[in-house]
């Protein structure tokens, strides 16, 4: 019986995945080591430079209030995240690290080396203030 009723939950699951729909946020990937437990060594004041950062950089792709609607995220596979959704499930070390690194198979390329450490934790803070 408990088979069945794992199986029957199992379907269910990929079925309601197959309907897609994209307003579910995925399940972050685990922070490597290195950037665990990272945070800002900025204040909530750093988010009015981080807008200009933001907006210069990122706002094409992830839009102008983050919701991954951008003009040029819309050519984009898979489309850029809706960056309000994501925040209550990571931490500034999963942003720092992400930012740094870009993210394999997407469009999500490494600042690192592009920006300062300060302008991503400029991003981060104003990335926070989105809704």
């Amino acid at each position: 019986m408990k088979k069945v009723l794992f199986a029957v939950l199992v379907l269910a699951a990929l079925a309601l995945a197959a309907c897609g729909g994209g307003a579910a946020v995925a399940t972050p990937a685990p922070v490597p080591a290195e950037y665990a437990g990272v945070t800002s060594p900025l204040g909530a004041d750093a988010a009015a430079a981080g807008a200009e950062v933001f907006n210069t950089n990122c706002a094409s792709c992830h839009g102008p209030q983050g919701h991954g609607d951008g003009p040029a995220g819309a050519a984009l596979d898979p489309t850029p995240k809706n960056l309000p959704e994501l925040m209550p499930l990571v931490g500034d070390d999963f942003l720092y690290w992400r930012i740094n690194t870009g993210k394999e198979g997407t469009s999500m390329v490494a600042w690192k080396g592009v920006l300062t450490d300060e302008q991503i934790w400029q991003v981060i803070a104003y990335v926070r203030t989105l809704k």
